[in-house]
């Protein structure tokens, strides 16, 4: 009886897995096929003249600057406020005390809030500060959409951290300060891995950014200025009616697939590195 749910369960684990790879590729595969016709050297290196939504020449080197710069500005934001939350709760505090549980429920609450919602929080945080649609604006509201990510992420390598590690250093003489520089360099993989997932998520959302980033054709040069992002820009060019702007909605999700892949690799190769230099 035992082998034979092992048996179930295995396959239903396998199909699951087949299915999300599926799913995947298939995803992959329409991207490319519509995006690699429409994908030019113009797309990337000009910013888009006029009527380019309506199928003129230009590119989408606004969308692509904006958003990296986007989230640039939110993971510099993000990790200098998720890193010492993450460290506070579970080194200097007991990680297992009310406190703490209470801060990991409340992230976890945050984790769970449509961006929809960030991007409206950041709005009406805007209006308050007298702030209008820009790039600071954007970076505010996916910072916020990102930090949960972040702060969960690095606590749950955090728990994993022996109490040894912490407790040698203190008893060489170590300070505070720097007993928490060598917990940090042990958590170095999966502050990478945090990072990771929150570009993953930041760079591709598009709700939070359509009402505090706004859109321009230009490439910001200051944070004061409306950004352009590369979901906004697929956004408006699957509204068109012309085929031939839609099929460029494909080629602008490959550009963003393209980063985000590179990215991920990038960032694997660093947290394998990181994690050698250790041993």
């Amino acid at each position: 009886m035992r082998k034979l749910e092992e048996k179930i369960f295995k396959g239903l684990m396998i199909g699951a897995s087949a299915i999300i790879i599926s799913i995947l590729l298939y995803i992959l595969y329409i991207i490319i096929r519509k995006g690699i016709p429409s994908l030019t050297l113009d797309m990337i290196t000009k910013v888009p003249s006029g009527g380019y939504y309506l199928g003129k020449e230009g590119g989408i080197l606004n969308a692509i600057v904006g958003s990296l710069l986007l989230i640039t500005g939110a993971v510099l934001i993000s990790i200098s406020i998720s890193l010492p939350v993450a460290l506070y709760i579970n080194f200097i505090l007991h990680k297992n005390s009310r406190f703490s549980n209470i801060v990991r429920l409340s992230f976890d609450i945050l984790y769970g809030i449509p961006s929809i919602v960030y991007g409206a929080f950041g709005f009406m945080l805007m209006v308050f500060l007298g702030l209008q649609a820009s790039l600071l604006g954007g970076i505010i509201a996916v910072s916020f959409l990102i930090i949960p990510i972040m702060v969960r992420s690095i606590d749950e390598v955090a728990a994993y951290i022996p109490r040894d590690l912490i407790e040698a250093p203190q008893s060489l003489g170590a300070t505070r300060y720097e007993t928490l520089k060598v917990i940090v360099r042990q958590l170095m993989p999966g502050i990478t891995t945090a990072v990771l997932l929150a570009v993953g998520r930041g760079i591709g959302d598009a709700a939070t950014v359509l009402f505090t980033a706004g859109y321009t054709d230009s490439i910001p040069v200051s944070p004061g200025q409306p950004a352009a992002t590369l979901p906004l820009a697929i956004f408006f060019q699957l509204g068109s009616p012309l085929e031939e702007v839609q099929n460029r909605a494909y080629a602008a999700a490959l550009i963003l697939t393209a980063i985000i892949l590179l990215l991920s690799f990038s960032a694997r190769y660093f947290s394998a590195k990181l994690s050698k230099s250790k041993i």
